[in-house]
Parts: structure tokens; sequence; C-alpha cells
């Protein structure tokens, strides 16, 4: 393998690496797939390390020849369907080393594949508003104002994101208007109990994946990551609850 295959290759695997990586696989799931895509063709050892914004790999040759590249990872969106996709593909990858186009052109596929339309997101954050709602003691009227609200939030948080503002920012934005919109809802006669008709909006922007994988990352060994996503889902739970709270004063 010369030195151009080999940079493709480890191209290939630091695109999956880092795909993984935004999809919120643990740093251990992203480190251990590279490794293993590398080691199939042909390296003799492969150094990874990543934290939640990079990727850096070191790919040894029988040679002595080492190839280095490194990813800086700056978004990320959790999508548990493209990860078990990327997953099947690192699979597959190992098993019958296909060349490197064979390789870009299944990893476009995944990123171009179904997603949850517009249409389907404002029903699904409806019905998770609604429900916890409902789960918390809230009655029939605190359902049905919590699933408006959550609509109207997925509208607001979609405008903010256009803006292209920084995440805390757009969770502090969306836990103010949320319990604006609950303290208003009451007032209004439409729900009966702010606080339940809020605590369904909260549970839309709880970081409880990036928290379980936080914890899951410390007890893997990988302290570094561990401590960031850990800190990273405090400082946003604490956003959100200031959010509320302001809101709240403000009635």
């Amino acid at each position: 393998m010369n030195r151009e295959e080999a940079e493709q290759y480890l191209y290939c695997a630091m695109s999956i690496g880092e795909q993984l990586l935004v999809s919120g696989a643990e740093v251990g799931r992203v480190e251990d797939t590279i490794r293993r895509i590398c080691m199939a063709y042909g390296a003799v050892r492969v150094d990874v390390f990543s934290i939640t914004s990079s990727i850096v790999t070191t790919m040894y040759e029988k040679d002595a020849q080492t190839y280095t590249q490194t990813r800086r990872v700056s978004a990320m969106a959790n999508d548990l369907h493209k990860l078990d996709e990327l997953n099947r593909l690192s699979r597959k990858i190992c098993e019958t080393r296909p060349e490197p186009d064979q390789i870009k052109t299944e990893l476009d596929k995944i990123m171009k594949g179904p997603r949850y339309t517009f249409t389907q997101q404002l029903l699904i954050y409806a019905l998770i508003s609604g429900s916890f709602s409902v789960f918390f003691g809230g009655d029939w009227k605190d359902m049905l104002s919590s699933a408006v609200i959550g609509i109207l939030l997925k509208f607001f948080e979609a405008f903010v994101k256009r803006m292209s503002v920084n995440g805390l920012i757009t969770a502090l934005l969306c836990a103010s208007v949320g319990g604006f919109l609950a303290n208003l809802a009451v007032l209004c006669r439409l729900g009966n109990h702010a606080d339940l008709i809020s605590i369904g909006n909260i549970m839309l922007f709880i970081p409880g994946l990036a928290f379980t994988n936080s914890l899951r990352d410390m007890f893997s060994g990988d302290t570094i990551t561990g401590l960031i996503r850990f800190m990273d889902s405090i400082l946003l739970a604490i956003i959100i609850a200031l959010g509320f709270t302001f809101a709240n004063f403000l009635f």
C-alpha cells in the first residue's frame, strides 16, 4: 500500500469516527472503530486520541512509515439511527476491505439517509411535552397546553438556530420562552398548573444522553472526555433552569 492509498484509508476511517462522535457515540467506540478499520488494511499499530471536539490518529505500517491526521469536531447532534448505520458500515469494512471510493459512497448514503421531517419533529415535540406533563401529575388542560407550547418551541428553536447562536444561548432563550408561555397559558385559563406545563417542556432540552455518555466514558477510563461531557451537561441543565426561573419571576 503506497502513501496515497494509506492516507485515503485513514481519511475514510477518520470520517467514520467523526460521524460516530457527532451522532452521540462514546469516545471508546470512536477510537476502537478507527483502530479496527486501519488494522484491517495492514497497519501494525494505530494510536487514536479522541475527545468531544477533536480526533487525532497516527497509523504505523510495517516499513516504519507513519501517517497522522487530525479532525476538528464542532457540532454534536444525537442520531441513533445514523449511529447504527455507521457501526454496520465499520463492521462491513473490516470484513470485506473495500476501496476508498466504495467507502465514501456508502458513507454518503448514510449521511443522506432518511431523517425526521420538520412536521414529524413538531409532532414529537408535542407528544413529549404533553406526555411528561401528564406523567408528573398534570390534567388534560395542562397536557394540551404543554403540547401546544412544545410545538411553538420547536418553531422558535429552528428560528434561533438559523442565526447560528451558541447552543447554550439557544437553550436559555427556549427555556425562557417556554416558561413565559406556560405562565401565560395559566393566566389565560388555558392550563391550571404552570409548573406542570413547564416540566413537560423542560424535558425537550434535558441532556440525558450526553450525561449518560459522560458517566460511561469516565467508567471506561476516558476521564477527560467524561468530565468535559459531564460539565457540558450540568451547565446546560443550569442554563435551562435559569431560563424557566427567569420567566417565572416575570409573573
